[in-house]
């Protein structure tokens, strides 16, 4: 694990899954008219103002969000990821997560609670750190915060 100075900045591994590419033209009452260039300028904006290294990947694969989680294994400290629908059944991804070993926040940008009862369960809360959601483009500068201070809190 890093140890963490004033001059480290914590890494993090922020993992998008399927069809939030689309964000602003995807089903905006549910998930915001917010693009998903603005979030992730969001995103980078607020890392930069909080002392996190952000690194941001997107994929509508199942296979590559695998590979950018195990190869997150090698150099953050920490994961933020909206798996999408993957959340609800991808065992693969729950367990990449897992082998991570690193802290995880899981985001959603709509609360699932409110909505469809096949989205209120999530393979990956099981082994989560942490869930936010309902915020929209938010929860993910939560989550970060989160994971952020979840590591310092780990090296004192």
């Amino acid at each position: 694990m890093v140890q963490l100075t004033q001059h480290n900045a914590v890494k993090i591994s922020v993992i998008h899954g399927p069809n939030l590419n689309l964000l602003g033209h995807r089903d905006p009452e549910v998930y915001g008219k917010e693009s998903f260039d603005t979030l992730n300028q969001r995103i980078e904006e607020h890392a930069k103002a909080n002392g996190i290294e952000a690194q941001i990947f997107q994929s509508n694969s199942e296979g590559a969000l695998i590979d950018r989680i195990q190869e997150s294994r090698l150099w953050a400290d920490a994961i933020v990821i909206n798996a999408g629908a993957y959340s609800h059944y991808s065992y693969a991804i729950r367990d990449a997560l897992a082998d991570t070993r690193l802290p995880t926040v899981e985001v959603h940008l709509s609360n699932v609670h409110a909505r469809d009862e096949w989205r209120r369960h999530s393979v990956i809360s099981e082994i989560a750190t942490g869930i936010i959601m309902g915020f929209g483009a938010r929860s993910y500068l939560l989550a970060l915060t989160a994971a952020k201070n979840l590591i310092e809190e780990s090296h004192r």
